[in-house]
């Protein structure tokens, strides 16, 4: 019985083209003048820190810094002070209201269904948990915070890997077989399988549809028996 469900954000329960489209050219734009204004703050100092570690440069300039943030926006790399960095700036956005959180209308109606229902609902993104809060909080339908009993991101580990997904079990008060994954990510959903828990693929922006794990295109479409 599945008494927990764990959902990717990205291309999942929201659409890929918010975060691509809105929310990284966004930090792209913001992130050389936001990081240079707070550089002292301790908390974009940790990230800063946490950089230079990531390039092996524990002298590199703020500039040197930027340039590889920069960059691994541009490749689309999941690396955690990036991430962390890219919540900080977003934080404003939505602040300033330049833009709400996109959540797909069956996805919000599949997460209140099951929240009523009692199921345990918990967020696992390769956006920093600061990144899903905000989204969250400022989403097309208010706050749905309060639908979440928790937030991961890849401080627990990779989305790929299986021992990611064991981290998290591990975390809760549920056995791997009574947690719902679901994901639009065919090597996550792999990951997730093979660290015990059961997977649903969204099938949604024409993504690759997998053979080895139950798939719809939409929640509406969900179906408990077949999981």
């Amino acid at each position: 019985m599945i008494k927990a469900i764990l959902t990717d954000i990205e291309g999942t329960i929201t659409r890929i083209s918010f975060v691509k489209d809105i929310l990284f050219p966004y930090a792209a734009e913001h992130l050389p003048d936001f990081v240079r204004k707070n550089e002292n703050d301790s908390h974009v100092q940790a990230q800063l820190d946490a950089v230079r570690q990531e390039i092996a440069q524990p002298a590199a300039s703020i500039d040197t810094i930027i340039d590889n943030l920069q960059s691994w926006i541009k490749e689309d790399l999941k690396i955690t002070p990036l991430k962390q960095l890219q919540g900080l700036i977003w934080q404003t956005g939505y602040q300033q209201g330049d833009f709400t959180g996109h959540i797909y209308s069956d996805a919000y109606e599949y997460l209140q269904q099951q929240h009523q229902a009692g199921t345990a609902l918990y967020v696992y993104s390769s956006g920093s948990v600061k990144a899903q809060q905000l989204l969250f909080a400022h989403s097309d339908f208010g706050d749905i915070r309060p639908l979440f009993s928790g937030y991961f991101d890849t401080k627990v580990g990779p989305k790929k890997s299986p021992s990611s997904y064991q981290n998290i079990v591990d975390q809760l008060p549920f056995e791997s077989h009574e947690i719902l994954f679901l994901s639009d990510i065919i090597e996550e959903l792999d990951a997730a399988k093979h660290a015990g828990l059961h997977t649903l693929q969204l099938w949604r922006d024409q993504q690759v549809q997998s053979q080895n794990h139950p798939s719809i295109a939409s929640f509406e479409q969900f179906d408990s028996e077949k999981i």
